[in-house]
């Protein structure tokens, strides 16, 4: 989730604002890897000839999560924290020389990410000699009380004014506690790290011959809510199973997709009473779920000197006469008015903004869903969630109101203030039902979402459309063949699948440079279609379908040609017309562009291949006729069969084989 200060609704050019809401401030974020070192952990998968099957080992995998993440937050969060600690290995190294937590090793120290953290990460996953030496298993297994206490230590010491730090536990040992003195330990040390404000997220793994069992020992240390946000929605996460022989399922897939799940911190974008009718108020908080990413400037840097520099940036108002420092005390807002301009005072101004009351949600009245049409919405949708901090008894009520509205397949229209000095808002707000996906994993908690509807003045008139073509049914049943063809898995478009190309491949040129590495070329782009399985799926259809479509609209074409009026010829003129008969030279002959057609259409052999490059280089092989293309490649042995398309397309195939 991107920084709520971003996000903010109602009037976004108000930069002078001061904002008393401790959700809107920068939360600074301490993230600490803890991976189970275990011979099971790094236990391979037996080897395979499938090219989809698993070859990474548990605490490879969870290594491999952890630099990817350690490179995310290097562009997208310069300013957390991020730390790995090994436990359970033969070796103890704190980096302080202090050994009291025995069997734990911290591979990389809490801190800003930097460049010599991520290669020195990737170098040891490459190298399998240093990896064997560190990544070593004890004979016995080492104390989760331990682990929890050297975590505490570390937080402590490291992110003590940090508003959040997170241990992401990684194991596939769902009982770690052989006796119970040891789990009341371990008990002890958990709510020790809740009372200092951390949240332990468990990944557990799942071996093939034996599923993760939470009820055995982690659901007594593992909270599911955020201390420094308990009312956020959470889900807890299932066991990842590690890949069998041959079976195509990727653990580092799924461990990525459960760490990123949770790689943003949960808070609040705010915190209102939601007035559900006279006297009757609950607290609700709201939550961006979904959020454009775009290209953030984090700093400005000067390269002028010898070493490059972070520019500490200040902002002074100077007077356009005098060159004068202005100082704020002396500024005042103003609006054109009839081409007078009319000033406020800093009070007035607050009088004028606050005019509409505190900020609150405040349901209006009930419509049935099937009003809202699917273009009522300016702007992006607030996920709502029910609070206990204000009003007791608030969850209860809440989710009363939303299996309400979902049993009665109605909407609540809402008067919506998100801040002081904000502007009110007309707002739709629908219940939303609790989701899954195919692992049984909550993809969406229950709750609902808050719709901004649209002004009268937001409404635009769409342009009147001129009248096309409709199609037949014959065309139609060839068609829907296609689409059926073309169907994803289980018919369902998940966008977080394909990331954006444009974002991803800014974010490798930034890695490429801050590793010294080389500058990759060629960009990775999940969002092309993929034509090979296109055409192996229904490449025939389509040109069945083709084939169909013109034989329907040849017709009409050629009788819509055939009424066009011809045009008049041009009539020389006469001077023109005398000076040709008075000259006994031959006439010149039209010019024809020779890049357009090179050759009659009656010669047999066609252009040559050099011509027919250099035409593919200016991007005007389309602007031959069918007969030439059809000359070329049989002149040289190729198939002339298909349109004009498939012609083009054998065409620069020729020609690339050829090098040309």
């Amino acid at each position: 989730m991107a920084d709520p200060q971003d996000n903010r609704p109602g009037d976004e050019e108000d930069e002078e604002e001061e904002v008393d809401d401790a959700s809107y401030k920068t939360i600074k974020d301490a993230v600490l890897f803890a991976i189970d070192i275990s011979a099971s952990m790094l236990e391979r998968p037996p080897l395979s000839d499938d090219k989809k099957a698993e070859r990474d080992s548990p605490a490879s995998a969870a290594l491999k999560c952890a630099l990817h993440l350690m490179q995310q937050r290097i562009i997208s969060n310069p300013k957390d924290m991020m730390g790995i600690l090994l436990f359970g290995t033969e070796k103890t190294d704190l980096k302080d020389g202090d050994n009291t937590f025995q069997h734990c090793y911290l591979l990389t120290d809490l801190d800003v990410p930097c460049a010599q953290d991520v290669r020195q990460l990737r170098d040891l996953l490459e190298n399998e000699e240093e990896a064997e030496e560190i990544l070593k298993p004890a004979k016995e297994p080492a104390s989760i009380a331990t682990v929890l206490f050297c975590a505490n230590q570390i937080f402590t010491t490291k992110a003590p004014n940090f508003s959040s730090r997170r241990l992401f536990l990684v194991t596939d040992n769902d009982s770690p506690a052989t006796i119970k003195q040891d789990k009341d330990t371990a008990i002890t040390r958990a709510r020790d790290l809740y009372d200092l404000g951390c949240t332990i997220d468990l990944f557990p793994i799942s071996q093939p011959q034996q599923s993760f069992d939470r009820t055995r020992f982690y659901d007594d240390l593992v909270y599911p809510t955020s201390p420094s946000d308990p009312d956020a929605p959470a889900a807890i996460s299932t066991a990842t199973k590690t890949a069998k022989s041959g079976d195509g399922i990727t653990l580092l897939k799924q461990l990525l997709s459960s760490i990123n799940s949770k790689a943003a911190p949960r808070r609040a974008l705010f915190s209102l009473p939601f007035e559900i009718g006279p006297g009757l108020r609950i607290g609700v908080k709201g939550f961006i779920m979904i959020k454009r990413q775009e290209h953030v400037k984090s700093c400005y840097v000067w390269v002028g000197g010898e070493k490059p520099q972070i520019v500490q940036t200040s902002t002074s108002h100077m007077a356009d006469d005098t060159a004068r420092v202005v100082e704020k005390t002396e500024l005042r807002k103003a609006y054109k008015f009839g081409g007078d301009t009319i000033t406020f005072s800093p009070e007035e101004m607050v009088q004028i903004r606050q005019c509409f009351g505190d900020p609150v949600i405040r349901i209006v009245g009930f419509k049935p869903m099937s009003m809202l049409p699917l273009w009522a919405n300016i702007n992006k949708a607030t996920f709502l969630y029910p609070s206990e901090a204000d009003f007791i008894g608030s969850t209860r009520v809440f989710s009363a109101l939303q299996q309400k509205l979902i049993k009665s397949k109605k909407m609540a229209l809402t008067w919506f203030v998100a801040r002081k000095n904000a502007s009110p808002v007309m707002a739709a707000i629908i219940p939303g039902e609790e989701r899954y996906d195919e692992n049984g994993e909550q993809t969406m908690p229950p709750g609902l979402w808050l719709v901004p509807l649209p002004f009268a003045d937001d409404v635009r008139q769409c342009p009147e459309q001129p009248a096309e073509p409709r199609t037949t049914d014959e065309l139609t049943d060839k068609m829907r063949i296609i689409i059926e063809q073309l169907q994803l898995p289980k018919g369902v478009y998940d966008p977080s699948k394909y990331p954006n190309p444009d974002l991803q491949w800014f974010y490798r040129i930034l890695q490429a440079m801050a590793l010294e590495e080389e500058v990759p070329t060629n960009p990775d782009d999940k969002t092309l279609p993929k034509y090979k399985q296109i055409d192996k799926r229904c490449g025939e259809y389509i040109e069945q379908y083709g084939q169909k479509f013109d034989e329907i609209f040849s017709v009409v074409g050629r009788s819509s040609l055939s009424s066009r009026p011809k045009a008049a010829a041009k009539k020389r003129p006469a001077a023109s017309a005398a000076a040709d008969d008075d000259d006994d030279e031959p006439k010149p002959k039209k010019r024809v562009k020779k890049e357009a057609k090179i050759k009659d259409e009656d010669d047999d052999d066609g252009p040559t291949d050099a011509q027919m490059a250099a035409l593919n280089d200016k991007g005007q092989i389309t602007k031959q006729t069918v007969a030439v293309l059809k000359a070329y490649l049989s002149a040289r042995g190729q198939s002339v069969s298909g349109k004009k398309a498939d012609l083009v397309d054998r065409v620069q195939e020729y020609l690339e084989g050829k090098g040309l």
